[in-house]
Parts: C-alpha cells; sequence; structure tokens
C-alpha cells in the first residue's frame, strides 16, 4: 500500500478478507508527523494511532473492510466509460437542406444535392476553374491512353487458361458449401511446375497458381480445392468424363459478360424539381440535341436489328426512333425520355418510366444550373446517376459539366472525374462517358439487392451446371440413369436451364425438381439482365451445335480440353 502523499492502488476486483488479514503487519507510528493515512490505517489496525479512524479499527473491524469496499467501488466508478448515446431515429436527424431551400439561396446551383436523410455519395464537386473567363484550353483533360472497362475479373480465367488445353475437371457437394466444380491445368513456367486451379463456388470463383514445390507431395482433387478454399470438407471429387464438359463450363463462367447494355436519359430543364415534371418534357432544346448526336446515333426502331433495349421494333409501342451505338464491341441503346411515348392525362408517365425506371444507371441533362436530387425518380433499380450539364467558354466553346451520385452501398467506380470537373466536346470526353457509364452499372451489380439477385442465379446456374456434368459423366461410364435425369437430345439441361434465366418466357426442359426451383421467377425478374443475356445463349447454342468454332479461336493447337490424365512428368517430393 502507498503512503501518505501517493496514489493509494486499490484493486478492481473484490479483495479476498481473510488473505488481506494475514498480510496485513504493524508498523510503527510516525512520531515525527502527526498525520496518518489511509495506508496506515490498513497496515496498524491494532496499534494506537493518534487518528479518529484508527482508534475505531479494534472495535469494529467489519468498519474497516466496508470502508475499503467503498474504496473500491469508488475507483470502478472512475474505470467506467460511458456508453455511446442510442442511435437517432429518422425524425432526430438534422436533414440535408431539400431541393426548395436550395433553390432559395439562389444562383449559382450545385449539379447535385443529398436527398435530406443522406443515402448516396458524389464525385465531382467543383466546376470552378482557375480563370473567371475560362476558355478551351483552360480545360483539362489527365487521359491520354485508353481507358479500362471493369469486369469480373475471374470470368474470362477458363477460356484463357484451360480452353482447348490439356486439363481435368472434377465435381462435388459440399454440405455448406454447396456444389463445387473444379478445373486443374498442370503448366510449366520457365522450367517451373505449377498447378494452375479454379474452383467454382456458389458465392464465386477462386483462382491460384501454386508452384509444385512447395507442395510436400501431389496432391489430390480435395487437397487442390482445400488449397483454394480451406472451408471445403467433402470426401472425393468425381472425374469430369463428359467429352463437351468445356462449352458447359465456360458458358457458366462467362454468364456475368454482357456485350449489351441500356440507359436512360432524362432531360432535365431549368427550375425542374419532380420526377412528373421531367418525364413531362416533349420539347428538346438545341443543346440536348447536340448532345443526344455527341452520345450516339439516331436510329429508327422499325425493324431495327442490333440491341433494342427493351424497345418495340415491331408495332411502335414505345416510340419511333432512339439513340443507339457500338462502343468497342459493346451495344448501347439509350431510352431518351423526350423520345419514349407521352401519355396526355398521365401525370406519372408510365410508358417513358417503365424503362428509364427498369435501367440502372442514366444520364440527367441540364441546359442551365439547376440542381438534381437523387431519390427524385422513385426506382427500385435505379442506382447511379451521371449528370451533365451545358455550359461555354468565352469563345462560344462548347463544355460540359459533370458530377456523379450512387446509392450509399455502389462501389466507387472509375474512370475518376478531374478537378475541376469539366470537360471540352470531344471523343476523349465521349469515350470517358461510355466507359463511365458502363464501369457504374458493373459496379450497381455488386450493391446489396443486385448481389443477392446475381449470388441466387448463380447458385441455380451452377446447381444445373454440376447436374449436367454429373449425368452426362455417368452416362459415359455406362451407369444406370433413373428416368427423371435421361439426358435428352440437343444440348442437354444445362443448356435449357442457361436459357431460362437468360430468355424471357423460356423455362427448364428437365423435369427433375430444383431445391431453385420455387426463386427462379425472382431470380430473372430485371428486365435488362434478360435482355442480356439473349445473345450469349444463343451464340452457346451455335457453339454446341458446330464445336470446332469454339476451340479455333483460342486454341494453341495442343490436345483435347478435358484430358483425364496429367502430362508425364518426374514425380517430385519433398
Amino acid at each position: 500500500m502507498g503512503r501518505c502523499g501517493g496514489s493509494p492502488r486499490c484493486s478492481l476486483f473484490p479483495l479476498d478478507t481473510e488473505s488481506l488479514g494475514r498480510h496485513l503487519t504493524l508498523q510503527q507510528r510516525r512520531s515525527e508527523e502527526g498525520v496518518c493515512c489511509v495506508s496506515d490505517v490498513v497496515d496498524s489496525p491494532t496499534q494506537g494511532v493518534p487518528c479518529a479512524l484508527t482508534s475505531a479499527v479494534p472495535s469494529k473491524t467489519v468498519d474497516l473492510f466496508e470502508m475499503i469496499e467503498k474504496m473500491q467501488g469508488s475507483r470502478l466508478d472512475e474505470q467506467r466509460c460511458s456508453l455511446p448515446a442510442p442511435l437517432k431515429t429518422e425524425e432526430e436527424y438534422i436533414p440535408y437542406p431539400s431541393i426548395h431551400e436550395v433553390l432559395q439561396k439562389g444562383w449559382p446551383y450545385p449539379l447535385i444535392i443529398l436527398p435530406q436523410f443522406g443515402g448516396y455519395w458524389i464525385e465531382g464537386t467543383s466546376h470552378n476553374l482557375s480563370s473567371l473567363s475560362p476558355t478551351l484550353s483552360d480545360v483539362p483533360f489527365p487521359w491520354s491512353g485508353k481507358m479500362k472497362l471493369e469486369s469480373d475479373p475471374t470470368a474470362k480465367l477458363y477460356r484463357k487458361h484451360f480452353l482447348g488445353k490439356e486439363h481435368q475437371n472434377f465435381y462435388s457437394s459440399d454440405m455448406s458449401l454447396g456444389y463445387l466444380v473444379l478445373s486443374v491445368k498442370y503448366e510449366q513456367i520457365e522450367k517451373q511446375e505449377n498447378l494452375r486451379l479454379l474452383l467454382r463456388t456458389r458465392t464465386g470463383t477462386k483462382h491460384d497458381l501454386i508452384p509444385i514445390s512447395c507442395l510436400n507431395e501431389f496432391p489430390n482433387a480435395v487437397q487442390m480445392a482445400k488449397l483454394l478454399c480451406e472451408d471445403v470438407n467433402v470426401e472425393r471429387f468425381f472425374p469430369v468424363l463428359y467429352p463437351k464438359a468445356s462449352q458447359l463450363i465456360v458458358a457458366f463462367d462467362e454468364h456475368v459478360i454482357s456485350n449489351n447494355f441500356k440507359f436512360g436519359v432524362i432531360y432535365q430543364k431549368p427550375g425542374q424539381t419532380t420526377e412528373e415534371e421531367v418525364f413531362s418534357n416533349t420539347e428538346e432544346s438545341l443543346g440536348f440535341l447536340e448532345f443526344l448526336e455527341f452520345l450516339g446515333d439516331k436510329i429508327q426502331l422499325q425493324d431495327f436489328r442490333g440491341f433494342r433495349g427493351g424497345l418495340d421494333v415491331t408495332r411502335g409501342q414505345t416510340g419511333t426512333e432512339s439513340v443507339y451505338t457500338n462502343f468497342q464491341g459493346k451495344e448501347i441503346m439509350f431510352h431518351v425520355s423526350t423520345k419514349l411515348p407521352f401519355t396526355e392525362g398521365d401525370s406519372q408517365q408510365l410508358q417513358r418510366k417503365r424503362h428509364i425506371g427498369n435501367d440502372i444507371v442514366a444520364i440527367i441533362f441540364q441546359d442551365e444550373s439547376t440542381p438534381f436530387v437523387p431519390d427524385m425518380i422513385a426506382s427500385n433499380f435505379l442506382h447511379a446517376y451521371v449528370v451533365v450539364q451545358l455550359t461555354h467558354g468565352t469563345t462560344g466553346d462548347t463544355l460540359y459539366k459533370v458530377s456523379v451520385t450512387a446509392r450509399d452501398d455502389v462501389p466507387f467506380f472509375g474512370p475518376p472525374l478531374p478537378n475541376p470537373a469539366i470537360f471540352r466536346k470531344s471523343a476523349e470526353f465521349r469515350e470517358f462517358l461510355l466507359v463511365k457509364l458502363i464501369n457504374a452499372e458493373y459496379s450497381c451489380y455488386r450493391a446489396e439487392k443486385f448481389a443477392k439477385l446475381e449470388e441466387r442465379t448463380r447458385s441455380a446456374l451452377l446447381e444445373s451446371l454440376f447436374e449436367e456434368l454429373q449425368l452426362r459423366s455417368r452416362s459415359m461410364m455406362g451407369l444406370p440413369v433413373g428416368e427423371d435425369d435421361k439426358i435428352e437430345n440437343g444440348s442437354g439441361g444445362f443448356l435449357e436451364n442457361f436459357k431460362s434465366f437468360a430468355l424471357p418466357g423460356r423455362s427448364p426442359s428437365r423435369t427433375r425438381a430444383s431445391r431453385f426451383h420455387g426463386r427462379r421467377s425472382s431470380a430473372i425478374g430485371i428486365e435488362n439482365i434478360q435482355e442480356e443475356k439473349r445473345d450469349t445463349a444463343e451464340r452457346i447454342q451455335k457453339v454446341l451445335d458446330s464445336p470446332g468454332t469454339f476451340f479455333d479461336r483460342k486454341s494453341d493447337g495442343s490436345s483435347s480440353p478435358s484430358s483425364p490424365e496429367f502430362p508425364s512428368r518426374k514425380s517430385k517430393h519433398i
């Protein structure tokens, strides 16, 4: 215990009274000091100490321990931390300024303002050049190289490293991970022996290149799968013996790749602050027409043969013309609000909203400074907006201010906006804008709503792939197949199930019940996902009918795409 004048070091835990009694020792009274401290009381309970506290201890031992308890309690109170305040309800939050409050403050207005209770992020809030009179040469453009389109990095790994080359495929089923499909390839890189592994689960695809020299022994299929995912818990993997298995596997891997996109284009006039106002616009300003011409080609919808983006090309029920472009091999159809049918007396303009409201990304075009609020348009699907505002330099050159907003659960997507976010009207800006739109859609698929949809779709397709590989392999070995599992002529069950997700109105041709059957209708509920998969499914059908064309594209002249054996090599043990 400390002496007087120091801080008493009391335990934070309750003291044991017996232990305390054993350790209390007698001390002589400090005659030169006429003061005492708490430590003296504890250390000398039986001696006559000139202190009121100690004089009471011999007669009332209980009081000593009560005092110690109080000291401990006081110390514990000092160590307590205050709990954070309870989360505020929506009514208790201080909201952002409403659009009407912003308008009352006067010009200049920001391109985008947040909804009153948030839920969105904004990129590109600076639109002021250093010069008060900007000219065309003042506007920076920092990208000199090719801008990168985002995509799933694992989608083309099988085509790049396995298809048309000697490799093995395996399948199994895990109680917790679900269905598993494993691809294994032996390869030498700079005289180093490696195993290239690709494991597909319902949550994603795992890939790695593992040097054999790092392994104590050559692994079996289960051990290979554990190298990629420690949670794998299966007794064995079964080899795939179907000669056309690679075609089914590559179709599954690339189901996330799309070359078709549709984006909304909404014309917002100055002062318009509601959904009803922007969807009721019928006239197009010269600046808006110039922007549409810059964006793509004006096409007639009647008998249009390209990607139609859900628009009617036979009966004219979605208007007579639209804007379309082909960018880096990707077809893009724009749903322009002023070109979709206008219905007199319909304040909501459902004919227009049913297309733009089902898009995932939209452009908001503004002739003049007018703020846009992301929740202005009620939609379950729209997750990102690119706001483009027309402006001019001192010499009359066309410039565009750009801001981007997306829901909070949408990850950031590139290319990043410069500072200030002002662009010259140029081919570089057009490329930037189209890349930004495509990357925005890919990023939106990672938001909670679409991520769940993709996982559900992937799970169902993986189940169908597993069943098809199992069925075909058993048939190749001459094993009996049940009545419900009989293979139909043509492309087989996996392709039919793939089409059931890709094409509206189709259903799987197989009668076997599936644990995903009751959820498939919701898995294909988004119109654009159905539309985008159409061409992919048709391409797979052609591939299955003519397998030669499938392998000519990437084949390096090596052996069959799914060989049952590794190339001969010297075994290596460590």
